[in-house]
């Protein structure tokens, strides 16, 4: 990449905001979403069901969905799609109550979320070289999270002044979201089809559709887990990595169980949502300088550093004494956070051909979510039997093998992958 040729294009720029405004929406109504459900009839148990099937819907259609945006040689038409889901989803749930409504609506959120995501990653991995990886997907998880951050602040706001009102938070969720769509008409595919195979977007044409399309004969069909093959045909660098953060996601549980050890010592529904703001900060302040530096020392470096910090973090969670050490201890995880989450998708896109990038990266994020669902169950299985300062340790401990194993793997196994 030549000097003069800006990192940070026009296009990252514009996904990053609408990342941003979406997080706003999305995180105003995580704190108050179970409230709600509760609030309209839904029992702890159907709540859980809930969102078990919203999220497994998300996470199997990353696959699909990026595997396909790779097929069709498109980006715009599913990450505008998406966030169409999602933004028009917020409203809908205020609307009708109905838990089949319910179910509905919130699965048609997270629907959107796997239809547009590994695109989305893609389109920015398109965007730039190795050699800068680091600094775009850094400077999108930072502006995306400064989102997470605004959208709490915004709920506390509005319930200070109107307290209970949680309907009309969903409509007030729509607006950034809106915003979101927006941007979206602004960008335009980069990627064209082979062999005289054109291929056209709602950016390009000046037509809207919530299905890619193309003006010649139609690409080759898709089935719905044949992004699993991508395993066997990835190279060994890519099967090395992914399974070490699928180990690693197997001892990372929800951030609802760090909420959760808030609650157990005692402090009020305010200051929980407080430390969770300061969480999200910290994590979009350094996400874009932890990006920069991960370009000089390696992204190997920075990733396998942040899971060190997540160790600590989850080693120490159950021995805090006050809420200055719980405050550290979150700062170390938004740290933890900067360094690992953009960055594992900036190692993956560069052991991904350019042509499988979404693919590689929709199928990380597949396996993840399964994953996921594993180690959340599995940390209130061992919360539930040993108690939670037990389940934190063996977290902790579990990820600093796996930082080990990384760390072995990426010395000793550099012949069989691609320089990062």
């Amino acid at each position: 990449m030549p000097a003069s040729k800006k990192i940070l294009t026009r296009t990252i720029l514009l996904v990053s905001f609408v990342s941003l405004f979406t997080d706003i929406a999305s995180e105003m109504l995580y704190p108050i979403m179970p409230i709600y459900l509760k609030s309209i009839g839904f029992s702890v148990l159907l709540i859980g069901i809930l969102e078990g099937v919203a999220e497994a819907t998300a996470g199997l259609s990353k696959g699909y969905f990026g595997n396909l945006s790779d097929v069709r040689k498109q980006r715009v038409p599913f990450v505008r799609s998406g966030y169409v889901m999602s933004a028009i989803s917020k409203p809908l749930m205020a609307i009708f109550t109905a838990p089949v409504w319910i179910f509905f609506v919130r699965t048609l959120d997270r629907f959107g979320k796997g239809v547009r995501t590994s695109a989305r990653d893609a389109m920015l991995s398109d965007e730039t070289t190795p050699e800068h990886k680091g600094k775009v997907f850094g400077f999108h998880r930072s502006l995306d999270t400064i989102g997470a951050a605004i959208g709490p602040i915004v709920a506390l706001v509005f319930l200070w002044y109107y307290p209970g009102q949680y309907k009309w938070m969903f409509f007030l969720a729509f607006f950034p979201g809106l915003i979101a769509i927006a941007l979206t008409f602004l960008l335009k595919d980069k990627v064209s089809g082979k062999q005289g195979h054109k291929v056209t977007s709602g950016a390009t044409n000046g037509g809207f559709s919530l299905l890619p399309h193309s003006t010649a004969a139609a690409p080759p069909s898709v089935g719905f887990f044949s992004y699993l093959k991508y395993w066997s045909k990835a190279s060994p660098g890519f099967r090395y990595l992914v399974a070490g953060l699928l180990m690693f996601t197997l001892f990372n549980s929800s951030d609802a169980f760090l909420l959760l050890a808030l609650k157990e010592r005692n402090l009020s529904d305010t200051m929980m949502i407080g430390v969770y703001i300061f969480y999200n900060l910290v994590y979009a302040l350094f996400s874009y300088p932890a990006g920069v530096l991960a370009d000089k020392i390696g992204l190997k470096t920075m990733l396998i550093a942040g899971l060190f910090l997540f160790s600590i973090v989850y080693t120490g969670i159950g021995f805090a004494p006050s809420i200055v050490i719980f405050g550290f201890l979150f700062f170390l995880y938004g740290l933890y956070a900067a360094c690992t989450e953009g960055i594992s998708k900036a190692l993956i896109s560069n052991m991904a051909a350019k042509s499988d990038t979404a693919t590689a990266i929709g199928f990380y994020n597949s396996m993840a979510s399964v994953f996921t669902l594993l180690a959340s169950s599995l940390a209130g299985v061992l919360w539930y039997a040993i108690g939670s300062k037990a389940m934190f340790m063996i977290s902790g401990f579990g990820v600093f093998l796996v930082a080990f194993y990384l760390v072995f793997v990426f010395r000793f196994n550099k012949g069989n992958q691609k320089e990062i």
